[in-house]
C-alpha cells in the first residue's frame, strides 16, 4: 500500500523521459503567433532588440526570436528637463524550432540566472473580449539589477511576468501539458507541433526613474492591457480550436 503514492510520479517521470526516443521529425504544425512585432500597439511604442547570447547559445538553431522594451508615456509626468516620464514593459516571444529535445522551456528555469528570487506563482484569467479567455502563468519576483561593471552594487526591483505559450492550435500556461501534447501529435499524427513562449513584464514599487510609487495592481493592470492588446493583434485565432 505505501508504494501507490509513488505511482504517479514514476509515470509522469516515464512519461517525460519517453520525449528522447519519439520521432525526430515529421509535419511541422505552425504556431498561431505572429512573430512580426508591430513599431506601435495603442499607446505602447516597441523598441525591437535582439536575443541574448545565452538563449541563442543555449536553444536550436531554428529558434526564432521576437523581442521589444515597450514604452508609454505617463500623463503629466514629466522630468526636470521636460522629458516624459516613460512605464516600461519587458517582452519576449520565443518560437520553438522543430527538435522538441531543445525546445523552449519554463521562464522559472531561466528567471534566477537573470537576477529573480521568485516569491509566488499563480494562474491569472484575462478576457480577450472576442469571446475567448486566456489562462496565464503569473509570478512575482525580486530581480537584483547590477548598477556597476564589478558587479558590486545591486538595486532590487519587485517584478511581476505574465507569460504563456502557443500552439499550432490552442494557448496554454502549462508548460507540462504542453509536452504532453507534443508527445501525442508525435505518437498519433507524426507532427512536430511549434510552440511560442510569449512573456511580460513590468517593475514596481519605487523605480529611481519614476517619481511616484507604483502599485502592484497598478502594474498587474497595465500587463494584462498589454496582454489583451497583444492577444488581439498578435495571434491567428482562426487557427485556434474554439
Amino acid at each position: 500500500m505505501k508504494a501507490a503514492p509513488l505511482i504517479l510520479p514514476v509515470f509522469v517521470v516515464a512519461a517525460l523521459s519517453s520525449i528522447y526516443f519519439l520521432p525526430s521529425a515529421g509535419e511541422v504544425a505552425q504556431s498561431a503567433v505572429r512573430m512580426e512585432l508591430p513599431k506601435k500597439n495603442g499607446n505602447w511604442e516597441f523598441n525591437d532588440i535582439p536575443a541574448s547570447e545565452a538563449e541563442t547559445s543555449t536553444l536550436a538553431k531554428d529558434t526564432e526570436f521576437a523581442k521589444a522594451l515597450c514604452y508609454q508615456s505617463r500623463p503629466g509626468e514629466f522630468y526636470s528637463n521636460g522629458d516624459r516620464v516613460l512605464d516600461r514593459i519587458d517582452l519576449s516571444v520565443v518560437l520553438s524550432g522543430a527538435d522538441i529535445n531543445s525546445s523552449i522551456h519554463r521562464p522559472e528555469r531561466c528567471m534566477p540566472a537573470q537576477g529573480h528570487n521568485i516569491l509566488a506563482s499563480a494562474d491569472r484569467m484575462i478576457d480577450i473580449g472576442n469571446g475567448r479567455k486566456v489562462e496565464i502563468k503569473r509570478l512575482h519576483s525580486v530581480q537584483r539589477i547590477p548598477t556597476n561593471e564589478e558587479r558590486t552594487e545591486f538595486l532590487e526591483l519587485d517584478c511581476v511576468t505574465y507569460y504563456f505559450f502557443v500552439g499550432h492550435d490552442k494557448i496554454t500556461n502549462d508548460h507540462y501539458g504542453r509536452t504532453f501534447v507534443d508527445m501525442k501529435d508525435r505518437l498519433l499524427k507524426g507532427m512536430d507541433q511549434r510552440w511560442a513562449y510569449v512573456s511580460t513584464s513590468t517593475w514596481f514599487g519605487k523605480l529611481p526613474w519614476v517619481g511616484v510609487e507604483i502599485t502592484e495592481a497598478e502594474a498587474d493592470a497595465k500587463l494584462t492591457d498589454f496582454v489583451r492588446s497583444f492577444l488581439e493583434q498578435q495571434i491567428v485565432w482562426e487557427q485556434l480550436s474554439p
